[in-house]
């Protein structure tokens, strides 16, 4: 057992059907664990066996070593903040946030009702409704009542994932700094990976209910332990050390090794290799290029603008061995 939250072999099934399958993590006291995975991959519902709301099959959740298992949902002291900020509509904003604080005197509610709003970036905003609030600033609030009776952990599942792309990255830097302000002890869940990476120190790879790989992103973007990782993570291509010398690539492949191809590991370059422009498109920041490599395989180059002829010229500079 360690300090902090400890997840050992947990399972939770429906029926015959698994939905976590022996998953195990450890959340040290401070630190912020991201659950990321597609649709359908367990996260939230390992989320919810810790927060005490679905029951494990197998393993355990403890706390500083006192198994949790049997204990109700209110006597884990973990807050929670969904992907609705589920706020009571007939309360003002700084009753919403007191509703745990019902220990406290009406002087010291008050008191830390402005400190979390402070916290959170709207301050004087206790006598709003619900109803006068975006949707970014509902979430603000349910971070604020969540925190405001000092949980041992927070829980968050997919709490900007209603929000339009711009305001969910602005948050997301927020609510990392909120989190490590405060010292909290935090687990994560969601299906985007900039914002896994931005708020977690710590991120966990969910497929089928199964744990895939748990590191800190630098680790997972450099080294990802599969192919299925690498895939999830935007590798459009897996390729040989042969093809990947013919991209202009300096690295060696171990015996058993593949390369995948991961996002910016290929780079436009006047003096690079000649490829076939298959499609493009624009996103958000820049236009995706789909190229033809040496192998026949299509992946993606970034570009300031679209390719104005059938080829264009690229250099691989970097990639991820992952085994065949």
């Amino acid at each position: 057992m360690v300090a902090g939250l400890d997840v050992r072999d947990a399972r939770i099934a429906y029926g015959k059907v698994t939905a976590v399958d022996g998953v195990s993590l450890q959340v040290p006291p401070g630190s912020v664990v991201g659950l990321l995975g597609p649709s359908g991959s367990g996260k939230s519902t390992l989320l919810r066996g810790i927060a005490g709301l679905e029951p494990l099959v197998g393993g355990s959740v403890s706390w500083d070593e006192e198994d949790l298992v049997g204990v109700k949902v209110f006597k884990r002291n973990f807050g929670m903040v969904f992907q609705d900020a589920q706020l009571f509509p007939t309360m003002s904003v700084g009753r919403n946030i007191a509703y745990g604080l019902g220990k406290l005197g009406r002087a010291e509610q008050r008191a830390r009702v402005e400190e979390m709003l402070d916290l959170v970036g709207l301050p004087g905003y206790a006598d709003r409704r619900p109803t006068e609030l975006s949707g970014g600033q509902a979430q603000r609030v349910a971070l604020a009542r969540s925190l405001a009776p000092s949980p041992r952990a927070l829980l968050l599942d997919e709490p900007l994932s209603a929000l339009d792309t711009g305001l969910r990255r602005r948050l997301a830097e927020d609510l990392s700094r909120i989190l490590r302000e405060t010292h909290t002890t935090a687990v994560y869940v969601t299906h985007d990976h900039q914002e896994a990476y931005t708020i977690a120190d710590q991120v966990a790879i969910l497929a089928e209910g199964r744990l895939l790989q748990l590191d800190d992103p630098e680790a997972l973007r450099t080294a990802p332990a599969s192919r299925e990782v690498a895939a999830f993570l935007g590798a459009r291509a897996f390729i040989t050390e042969s093809v990947a010398r013919q991209l202009g690539w300096q690295g060696t492949l171990g015996s058993g090794e593949i390369l995948a191809v991961l996002p910016s590991a290929l780079i436009l370059a006047e003096d690079g290799t000649e490829v076939e422009v298959l499609d493009q498109g624009y996103t958000v920041d820049d236009v995706e290029i789909g190229v033809r490599l040496p192998d026949g395989q299509r992946t993606v180059v970034s570009a300031p603008e679209r390719a104005d002829s059938g080829t264009v010229r690229v250099r691989l500079i970097g990639g991820a061995p992952v085994p065949a």
